[in-house]
């Protein structure tokens, strides 16, 4: 999450006068994350999260995440639900952004997960895949292979400033990947969260309470989501550095607990490594382009791309499914 477009008091009050919310109580941005504009709303009848939508998410895509969260919250999973305004719908404008408001969801997310919550955001993935396995609405992965050398031009210099020799670490890894081909691996497919990093899921304590910022979510290869949460929840806080401290007892705990729900098939462990290179490189490329392009003033700070070099760098040592502890 984070905040790009600032919102009037004067919209804010014409956009809630479509909604049966109330008055506006308290109103403030939320910094973490890097994709859209998010503002926690308190109003008189409650609490919620008001959403513009902007940079990678397409308009068009919108119903989709919108009707997702809606088969998601009717079978009763933890997530945001969307609000509709009198008219019956869920998306309008705001200071000329698409935006939608949604339920407020309780809890924290961790900043340094525990093992015990790291358990828990592989049970809660995997009963995610479940519940959404009779979704009927598709979206191909904007962020796939195929994307990834249009996301490295004109890069290499950059990142060769960030890391002497960080270009051909990822010139190698993109060919290698290529050659790989994982879009072609005949593993078990449906919808994907595809971005369910620690800031994303929220914890009652060592209690999974839910997940939250769909806005990623995609048709693809079911372990690759759980190769995403590996590297976003297995390895430490590597501090803005290429970092490769992966631990063990994390990423044991987290596949544990997915499989606990659903197990893996074996050509799912066996790609497993293949996956987790791919997450991490797709992370890097995301997180190299905000480094270089988010505008000033933007009350959010890129990440920093290094520490999924170090992910990727410590991936490409790793051949079985049981080098994470699975």
């Amino acid at each position: 999450m984070a905040v790009y477009t600032q919102v009037s008091d004067d919209a804010l009050a014409a956009y809630l006068d479509e909604y049966d919310l109330g008055k506006a109580l308290s109103f403030k941005g939320i910094a973490e994350g890097v994709e859209n504009s998010n503002y926690y709303l308190e109003t008189t009848k409650g609490r919620y999260i008001l959403t513009l939508f902007e940079k990678r998410v397409n308009a068009d895509d919108l119903p989709y995440f919108i009707g997702l969260k809606q088969h998601l919250a009717a079978g009763g999973f933890p997530c945001p639900e969307p609000i509709m305004a009198r008219d019956g719908k869920a998306l309008r404008t705001l200071e000329g952004r698409p935006a939608v408001i949604v339920s407020f969801l309780d809890g924290l997310s961790p900043r340094s997960p525990n093992p015990a919550q790291c358990r828990g955001i592989g049970e809660g993935l995997a009963r995610m895949h479940v519940a959404l396995s009779d979704y009927d609405k598709t979206r191909e992965n904007s962020l796939g292979p195929a994307a990834w050398p249009r996301l490295w031009k004109g890069q290499s210099e950059q990142a060769d400033a960030l890391h002497p020799g960080l270009s051909g670490l990822i010139d190698e890894a993109l060919a290698d990947i290529a050659e790989a081909k994982p879009q072609s691996l005949s593993l078990p497919r449906g919808t994907i969260h595809a971005d369910l990093f620690p800031d994303n899921a929220f914890f009652l304590g060592d209690d999974f309470s839910g997940i939250i910022d769909f806005y990623f979510a995609c048709t693809d290869a079911l372990a690759y989501d759980l190769a995403i949460c590996l590297n976003a929840w297995a390895f430490e806080d590597g501090d803005g550095r290429m970092a490769i401290d992966y631990n063990f007892s994390k990423g044991a705990a987290l596949i544990a607990g997915y499989e606990s729900v659903r197990p893996l098939q074996p050509a799912e462990r066996e790609a497993l490594p293949l996956l987790a290179r791919g997450a991490a490189l797709r992370f890097f490329l995301t997180r190299m382009v905000d480094w270089t392009t988010t505008p000033e003033g933007a009350l959010v700070k890129p990440k920093n791309p290094l520490e999924y070099a170090g992910r990727l760098a410590f991936h490409r040592k790793v051949h079985t499914a049981e080098g994470y502890g699975a």
